[in-house]
């Protein structure tokens, strides 16, 4: 009984995996899949975005809704800067910054208003859709891994607005704060790794 439950799942899990594949991938359907994937392999990445979702939720509406669809948008603008060979000054240290300031906005539950906010994380923007754009796989098609990444990007923004959402609950919110501060440190370790003080 046994030995046939695990030749059924054997069978099953190899019948259902997927093949390994380099990251460059080729045509719209590879060049979707590099971009879905791409911002999850990066660790100041996701950080950073998830707390544009968590800061969202903290300033509350019309941040809650803006800071999200504002951040992929200027994000493909910034890819397009990327692909096209523009560079921008220190990109390394705009996107690590990016987790350090962001991070310490939701910790210290920093409510500069909505111009301010919304200025902020068009900057941090720019600079991570310009480094997606830049390391777009040669092979890749462009337009495919563009949407991609926007479309991951925007998921990770849903994931920090429901830790938001559910940390506004009574006696959730050091959920919220020590978010922020896991995200401020992770990022201020990317900060000094760009800063070259790491090697």
């Amino acid at each position: 009984m046994r030995s046939s439950l695990a030749a059924r799942f054997l069978l099953w899990t190899t019948l259902l995996a997927m093949p390994a594949v380099a990251h460059e991938q080729s045509g719209l359907v590879g060049g979707l899949a590099s971009g879905l994937l791409h911002p999850l392999t990066g660790l100041d990445h996701l950080v950073a975005m998830v707390a544009v979702g968590l800061w969202g939720a903290e300033l509350g509406m019309p941040a809650l809704w803006l800071l999200p669809i504002l951040f992929p948008l200027v994000m493909a603008c910034g890819g397009v800067l990327g692909v096209a060979g523009v560079p921008l000054p220190m990109p390394e240290v705009f996107v690590a910054g990016s987790g350090l300031v962001l991070g310490l906005a939701v910790a210290l539950r920093w409510n500069p208003g909505m111009g301010w906010a919304s200025a902020l994380v068009a900057i941090f923007a720019v600079f991570h859709g310009h480094a997606h754009g830049v390391e777009l796989p040669r092979a890749a098609n462009a337009f495919g891994y563009g949407l991609g990444f926007v479309v991951s990007t925007g998921c990770l923004h849903l994931c920090g607005i429901g830790i938001g959402v559910l940390a506004a609950r009574p006696g959730w919110h050091r959920v919220y704060r020590l978010s922020g501060a896991v995200i401020a440190v992770i990022g201020a370790y990317f900060l000094v790794r760009a800063s070259g003080v790491l090697g």
